[in-house]
């Protein structure tokens, strides 16, 4: 499977777990009876959702966005930086019409605001504890393929303006770290996971330190229930009250990683897990499903869910393809240079 591939599996991944959670409600229970049974494919969100109403099937939130304007910018500085994180959340921010949008979260907001006075990024992220560093880092362990730890040092950058505390940067490269070893051709599951693991405790090293589980633990608890017994929703439901799926950085890892072992890293069933966990699926899915379509490549994914994906406008606007192209440029460049 060709690094390219792996490279455009994990955006389309990013988006399609993005978009397939972002109907869902914030109870298991409430969206399997809402929809009577299994999220299983794109569907617009409910007149009555709390966050996404309005939202057509196939619509990537925020998390993909913020996702993909880094990537951007990535890709016009030839590497990631710190300033370069810090204008790609403030493109996206005012993109969105942030100030007025209910879309962006609360260390985010508070974060930008900080940037946006003039205070110095490596103090603006200090109150950031949320699961906003983890939904976008994708394009950082994409551009460290079989380098996990070099996608932890970039992850602490990128994490620093908006959620500088050791919680939030442990997820961040948890991701990071699970994809880097994603990418590489031979990757296992469990390699993945362990990867993901490792990350986690080498990013819980950085930052201003916050209270909090380990993230670490948390994926361990999220994959332990993956694969125990009972069916498919009966470990959702268990992985929604012990692991949790709020917008807490070590529930929504553990969800994260225990919804993409549940369905053996495939891109959809990941994308149908995440969905029906509920809570914050939409960053749930986002995360899972960047991981598995950096395992399983862009050739695992329909080729209908791709053009619901490309015909939809938001998505459209940020030429995913393009950034494909481009973060595949960095990413060999890099594997040259370790050569």
């Amino acid at each position: 499977m060709s690094l390219q591939e792996k490279i455009l599996g994990g955006l389309y991944g990013q988006a399609l777990g993005d978009a397939w959670g972002m109907p869902a409600y914030f109870d298991p229970y409430q969206t399997w009876e809402a929809y009577g049974g299994w999220i299983d494919k794109f569907l617009p969100a409910p007149d009555d959702h709390p966050v996404h109403a309005g939202l057509p099937a196939g619509r990537i939130t925020d998390d993909s966005e913020q996702a993909f304007s880094l990537a951007q910018q990535f890709i016009r500085d030839g590497g990631v930086t710190l300033e370069g994180a810090v204008k790609a959340i403030i493109t996206w921010y005012d993109r969105v019409g942030g100030e007025t949008s209910p879309y962006v979260g609360p260390s985010t907001r508070r974060g930008v605001q900080a940037l946006k006075r003039g205070e110095d990024p490596h103090t603006t992220g200090l109150w950031g504890d949320t699961n906003g560093a983890p939904m976008r880092i994708s394009p950082v362990g994409l551009l460290h393929p079989g380098d996990p730890l070099g996608a932890v040092r970039d992850a602490v950058t990128v994490c620093t303006p908006t959620h500088n505390t050791n919680v939030a940067i442990s997820g961040a490269a948890a991701v990071a770290a699970a994809i880097a070893v994603a990418m590489t051709e031979n990757a296992t599951l469990d390699a993945v996971v362990s990867a993901g693991m490792m990350g986690a405790e080498l990013g819980r090293q950085h930052g201003r330190r916050w209270l909090g589980p380990s993230v670490a633990r948390r994926i361990e608890m999220g994959v332990h229930i993956a694969r125990g017994s009972g069916d498919a929703f009966t470990r959702l439901v268990e992985i929604y009250d012990v692991v949790g799926a709020s917008l807490s950085v070590p529930e929504t890892l553990g969800a994260a990683f225990g919804v993409l072992v549940m369905a053996e890293g495939d891109p959809r069933q990941t994308a149908i897990y995440a969905a029906n966990l509920s809570g914050d699926a939409d960053t749930v899915g986002a995360i899972a499903c960047a991981i598995a379509g950096a395992y399983r490549g862009f050739d695992a994914f329909d080729p209908a869910l791709v053009a619901v994906l490309d015909a939809d406008p938001v998505f459209a606007e940020y030429g995913v393809r393009e950034i494909a192209e481009g973060v595949h440029k960095l990413a060999s460049a890099r594997l040259a240079r370790q050569e």
